[in-house]
């Protein structure tokens, strides 16, 4: 995990022991991914840079809202900004957050997949108990 350049890893291998101020940097960045257009301008961003412009039709934003979203990601160390001429172009900045995103995103499914199966098991068992009551009346 990069965080304003630092890499947070190197000194970081587990939240144990992290005094307060660390902990509000791994925060913050946590922050950075708890809003759902901000991990859709990432996702986008995976398969290379991209405009402003270019990110908010994909998104189906204006490019005022997709700016201020990418001007927080920029500060939190996630993404690169490039001036080229009168555009400016976005890249990931750390490729390790794509690393944690499938990390949770598996997780999720897995949960997912759990109470499906959970859910499953109780809709068997449900309907042989509704057919004895049913035959008992």
């Amino acid at each position: 995990m990069r965080h304003h350049g630092v890499l947070v890893t190197a000194w970081c291998s587990s939240m144990e022991g992290l005094s307060p101020e660390a902990l509000a940097q791994v925060a913050a960045y946590f922050q950075a991914l708890s809003e759902p257009t901000r991990l859709q301008i990432l996702n986008l961003l995976r398969s290379g840079e991209r405009n402003v412009g270019e990110l908010a039709e994909l998104c189906g934003y204006t490019s005022a809202n997709i700016s201020r979203h990418l001007a927080f990601l920029t500060q939190r160390g996630l993404v690169a900004r490039e001036s080229r001429g009168t555009s400016v172009y976005y890249r990931i900045a750390d490729d390790s957050v794509f690393a944690l995103c499938d990390l949770v995103c598996g997780s999720i499914a897995r949960q997912i997949e759990s109470r499906a199966g959970e859910r499953e098991l109780f809709a068997r068992s449900g309907k042989p108990a509704a057919k004895k009551r049913a035959s008992r009346t």
